[in-house]
């Protein structure tokens, strides 16, 4: 009969999600943790300076191992999650959207690709949307066009038919679900908040693989994910972080004739398309959007940003 490892003998694993005026959706996901069937975890929300502060909601519950980080102000993706895992104690950090939804063996199946493969750095699952349930979000990462600074998800609006049910290497994290060691955060650092949202997990799976790790792609781990229920599917926020942040990425990451060639193509077709598209449908808000993404990028070097200390108060 095989003998069962004590808890304590099992790596501790933070679970790490950022709140933001959502405290229903933030509570909905952690009535699905409830039924992990992995013993060894704790559960940090971040609350990114929310108009109501959601501590009490939350500890209401009696959720299992959480606590509760309040920021006085929103640090966005890359700054609320950086300040959840200076807070966590764990061997590994999963860092979860707070629009999703678990399944209960999901930690033991994300775990697996760093016992197998000493390399691996980070670990995530298959994504579905939780509106269509058989339908794939993520399934891994297609290579980046150093071009065009474009890349998409692997099995992206496909029904889940088991087509992608080998595991491996891939591209890119998914930023909505990604188990990290803590050797990553050594070597690789943490999240760039230079980003503040979105492009963030692509920049900084480029740091990972650049650091000698490898992202894998667990397919046997699953979640449901509520997509953009933050920001919105369209609005100027969405446009000018979209537009700022695939610029100021491909800044960083790319260099030589390709960014020459991504300048040509970005500057000189994608965005005077955009600016088109916006000023036939009299949408003004997006088209200062645009402005003020290209004026962000035009007043900022290609540097590491230096971080700073936001006040914060802690719940357990």
């Amino acid at each position: 009969m095989a003998k069962v490892s004590p808890i304590n003998d099992l790596p501790l694993i933070s679970l790490i999600t950022v709140n933001y005026n959502q405290a229903q959706v933030t509570c909905d996901l952690l009535e699905s943790i409830r039924g992990l069937t992995y013993p060894h975890f704790e559960v940090i929300v971040v609350d990114n300076g929310s108009r109501e502060d959601p501590t009490e909601r939350i500890l209401q519950g009696n959720y299992p191992n959480v606590s509760v980080i309040v920021s006085a102000e929103n640090l966005g993706f890359s700054g609320g999650n950086n300040l959840g895992i200076r807070h966590a104690r764990g061997d590994y950090y999963f860092l979860l959207n707070n629009d999703t939804i678990v399944t209960p063996d999901l930690l033991e199946q994300l775990l697996e690709p760093f016992r197998l493969d000493p390399t691996v750095g980070v670990s995530c699952p298959k994504i579905r949307f939780y509106d269509r349930p058989n339908t794939i979000q993520y399934a891994g990462y297609h290579p980046l066009s150093a071009y065009t600074g474009r890349t998409w998800a692997i099995g992206l609006m496909e029904t889940d038919q088991g087509q992608y049910e080998q595991p491996g290497p891939t591209w890119f994290a998914h930023g909505a679900a990604m188990l990290v060691s803590r050797a990553v955060l050594k070597r690789a650092g943490y999240l760039d908040e230079s980003f503040f949202l979105y492009y963030e997990e692509l920049d900084w799976s480029m740091r990972i693989r650049q650091a000698g790790f490898r992202i894998y792609y667990q397919p046997k781990a699953l979640i449901y994910h509520r997509e953009s229920m933050s920001v919105g599917k369209e609005n100027p926020m969405r446009v000018y972080y979209h537009t700022r942040n695939r610029l100021w990425f491909m800044r960083r990451n790319v260099s030589g004739l390709p960014l020459l060639v991504f300048y040509l193509y970005y500057l000189g077709l994608a965005v005077p398309k955009a600016l088109v598209y916006y000023t036939v449908r009299g949408q003004r808000s997006y088209l200062n959007a645009v402005k003020a993404a290209l004026i962000w990028n035009l007043k900022h070097s290609v540097k590491p940003p230096l971080s700073t200390a936001s006040p914060v108060t802690i719940a357990v």
